[in-house]
């Protein structure tokens, strides 16, 4: 099933997909936050340095599958599967846009 997200998030699981640090950075503002794992990273540095990580350590790709608005965030639901602990899963990702960027990403399951 296809979906139509807003082009700031289009991008980030674009850029997700391409595995590549900087490209997910990119889709953030120059002051973006990511929480994930209970871990937040503030700026683009410490995302890039946050997926960097994440590459490293797992193999997965991610299909986002429905997404509702509420209370100023978008969120997407999205199947996640590759060699990480518990896969498959579905992950929620709550955004906050700020115009063609993400300004906050929170993952949880």
């Amino acid at each position: 099933m296809t979906i139509k997200l807003p082009k700031a998030i289009e991008a980030y699981f674009e850029a997700d997909r391409t595995g590549s640090p900087d490209a997910i950075a990119a889709t953030f503002t120059e002051n973006g936050v990511v929480k994930d794992k209970g871990k937040t990273h503030k700026g683009r540095e410490a995302i890039r340095a946050w997926m960097a990580d994440e590459a490293q350590q797992y193999s997965y790709t991610v299909e986002p599958f429905l997404i509702t608005t509420e209370n100023g965030k978008t969120q997407v639901t999205a199947h996640a599967a590759g060699d990480f602990p518990g896969s498959p899963i579905d992950l929620r990702f709550f955004f906050v846009l700020a115009g063609d960027k993400v300004s906050e990403l929170e993952i949880t399951v």
